[in-house]
C-alpha cells in the first residue's frame, strides 16, 4: 500500500463460494488486500481465479460468504442491498470490457450520467475530462458511431465524473488493441493520479500490470 496514503479499501479473509453440479466450489479462500488513496494496484492471475468474482464483492454486487470488505470506513457487510448501492453510486467508479454505454444517450450524457445520480456533477470537472480523453468533436455523437477506445475512454470519464473514492476496472482494455490499450490505461492513470482517488485493475496483461504503482496476483483463491 502506498506509504503514507490513508487505505480506501481493505479487504481481510474473504471467502466465496458458488454451489455447482451439486457441490461447493470454492473460489476466493481468504483473500487480504488493502488499496490506499492515489495507488494504482494492478490485480493479475490465471482465467478462473477469481478476480471478476473478487471485484464484484467489492462492488457491492455480490455478498461475501466470509470476511469483511471496508470502503472509506464502511463495512459492506453492515448494509442492505439499498446501502450498498448508496455506496457504489456515490462512491466508486465502475469500469468494464464491454464499456457498459447507454445506447440511447450521447457521449455526453453519457458522461455525464453517473456524476448527476450521483448529485456530485461539476462542470469544471466535465470539461477537463473530455479535453483529457479526447471527446471534444464526439460530445454529439452516440456510442454505436464510436471506436471500441472512443467508447472505453468515455466509460472511464463517465466512471471519474463524480470524483470516486476507488475506481475498479475489469479488464477495461481486453476488446481494445495494444496501441489502443496502451493510450487508454496511461489517461487512465493519470485521471486517477488527478483525482487522488485509488485504482484497482483487473488485467491478464502483464505489460500492462507493470505500468501501475503495484502488482498483486490472486491464484487459487488466494494473494500469491
Amino acid at each position: 500500500m502506498a506509504s503514507g496514503n490513508r487505505p480506501v479499501l481493505t479487504v481481510t479473509g474473504l471467502k466465496k463460494s458458488y454451489r455447482s453440479a451439486g457441490e461447493d466450489i470454492a473460489v476466493l479462500r481468504g483473500v487480504n488486500l488493502a488499496v490506499a488513496a492515489g495507488e494504482s494496484v494492478a490485480l493479475t492471475g490465471e482465467s478462473g481465479s477469481g478476480k471478476s468474482t473478487l471485484l464484484h464483492l467489492i462492488a457491492g454486487l455480490d455478498a461475501a460468504d466470509v470476511g469483511e470488505i471496508i470502503l472509506d470506513g464502511v463495512s459492506l457487510s453492515e448494509l442492505g442491498d439499498a446501502g450498498r448501492a448508496a455506496l457504489r453510486r456515490d462512491r466508486l467508479g465502475l469500469v468494464f470490457q464491454q464499456f457498459n454505454l447507454i445506447p440511447s444517450l450521447t457521449v455526453a450524457d453519457n458522461l455525464t450520467f453517473q456524476s448527476r445520480i450521483a448529485r456530485r456533477h461539476d462542470p469544471k470537472w466535465q470539461e477537463e475530462l473530455v479535453e483529457r480523453l479526447g471527446l471534444a468533436r464526439l460530445l454529439k455523437r452516440y456510442p454505436e458511431q464510436l471506436s471500441g477506445g472512443q467508447q472505453q475512454r468515455v466509460a472511464i470519464g463517465r466512471a471519474l465524473a463524480p470524483k470516486p473514492l476507488l475506481l475498479l476496472a475489469d479488464e477495461p482494455t481486453g476488446n481494445l488493441d495494444e496501441d489502443t490499450a496502451d493510450e487508454v490505461l496511461a489517461l487512465a492513470r493519470d485521471l486517477v493520479a488527478r483525482t487522488g482517488c485509488g485504482f484497482l485493475l483487473v488485467t491478464h496483461s502483464a505489460r500492462l500490470a507493470a505500468t501501475l504503482d503495484r502488482q498483486i496476483n490472486l491464484h487459487a483463491g488466494v494473494i500469491a
